[in-house]
């Protein structure tokens, strides 16, 4: 066991010195610590394989992002009771009612599915007593969550 020591000579006007001792480990070999016990050696654990890509083909994804593209730029209204959290003007905002525009679709990344259990982002406006801006955020919402506004 290595143990460290450490002498600090008193400080004088020019510098001051440190000095350091250091014990060696006894030589006593490594092995001694974790004795082979006899037999035969132990099994060698089994590798593990990932697979790196999905089993859904790619002419799903296309029909997926193909049904949600339309969905996109479309003012919808939310008619679920959510709660958000993240709007730091209005904490604890329940969103229920308020309109919003879909932005994005996130069930589908790089030409891959994901398992975004919310998928579509949609961006909400709030009008703020004292600012002359409303305040923007997103919100992500599954399709049963919100319907659609219609556009006159």
């Amino acid at each position: 066991m290595a143990t460290a020591t450490a002498a600090v000579a008193p400080p004088s006007t020019s510098t001051s010195t440190v000095l350091l001792r250091r014990r060696l480990p006894s030589p006593a070999p490594a092995s001694a610590a974790f004795p082979r016990l006899p037999g035969p050696p132990p099994p060698r654990l089994p590798l593990l394989q990932v697979a790196l890509t999905s089993e859904v083909a790619s002419d799903d994804v296309a029909a997926e992002e193909a049904a949600a593209a339309p969905k996109i730029g479309r003012r919808v209204r939310v008619t679920a009771p959510i709660r958000v959290h993240h709007v730091i003007k209005a904490p604890d905002l329940d969103v229920q009612g308020m309109e919003g525009v879909v932005k994005q679709y996130v069930g589908v990344w790089k030409g891959k599915r994901v398992t975004a259990n919310l998928p579509f982002k949609v961006e909400v406006q709030l009008a703020v007593e004292g600012q002359p801006k409303p305040v923007r955020f997103f919100v992500h919402l599954r399709e049963d969550e919100f319907e659609f506004v219609d556009e006159e």
